[in-house]
């Protein structure tokens, strides 16, 4: 099965950030009051830079380009090197999932290899949920091994000649020579499960009341009738 990829113009997204020296809960938590939180950037020859990151900035690219294969053309306050092409690697939230606790951005070369993770759609309507089937997308993620500018939006995988029982597995996914899928075992990735029955039986309550009622009545014409 050839799986379409949705073709894109990788896009740096600006992100603004500031150099941090202090680690630890205390400052994180000291950042997270002013309205920031703190962020890593691991790079190949140097050391990780603490950063921090404006925290309304980070929801409003969250919010408009989602959380997945997002790709950063990093500025740091003060900094007199160049700007960094950094990838979203990590995002750590609350138990809620309401606040931003800390993000891991990794540096890139544009040449070189990166794993991305990728959502999943489908195309088309399956002959199986036609038919009452169920649609379950079991890995709704993929993660791909490409450079960067070959990141695709999205998967989108034809499920218009799936019919109950069917299944899509890793290994018919198809993505192209520029594109690789890495797996070690060959796992579902989209089923048609099979439809499901709920028998009910509907009673006339009225009916059901008269018919109790006829049957208590019984026993007492009999008594009258012996007396």
């Amino acid at each position: 099965m050839h799986a379409v990829t949705e073709e894109r113009t990788l896009e740096l997204i600006e992100l603004n950030a500031k150099s941090r020296e202090n680690k630890g809960k205390g400052a994180a938590r000291k950042l997270r009051a002013g309205n920031a939180f703190p962020a890593i950037v691991y790079r190949a020859k140097t050391d990780p830079a603490m950063l921090s990151i404006k925290t309304s900035d980070f929801v409003k690219i969250i919010r408009e380009y989602g959380s997945t294969g997002l790709f950063f053309n990093l500025k740091v306050e003060g900094s007199s090197g160049k700007d960094k092409i950094v990838m979203l690697k990590d995002v750590q939230m609350d138990t809620f999932g309401l606040n931003y606790l800390h993000i891991d951005l990794l540096e890139i070369d544009m040449d070189t290899m990166v794993t991305v993770s990728v959502p999943v759609a489908t195309i088309g309507e399956s002959v199986g949920v036609k038919e009452g089937g169920l649609l379950q997308i079991i890995r709704r993620e993929l993660d791909v091994v490409c450079k960067p500018a070959d990141t695709p939006s999205s998967i989108q995988i034809d499920i218009s000649e799936l019919d109950v029982g069917d299944s899509v597995h890793i290994e018919a996914i198809d993505l192209g020579e520029n594109i690789e899928i890495p797996h070690e075992v060959n796992f579902t990735v989209i089923t048609i499960g099979a439809p499901t029955v709920e028998e009910e039986e509907e009673i006339d309550e009225d009916e059901e009341l008269l018919e109790e009622g006829e049957g208590e009545e019984a026993p007492a014409a009999e008594e009258t009738a012996e007396e």
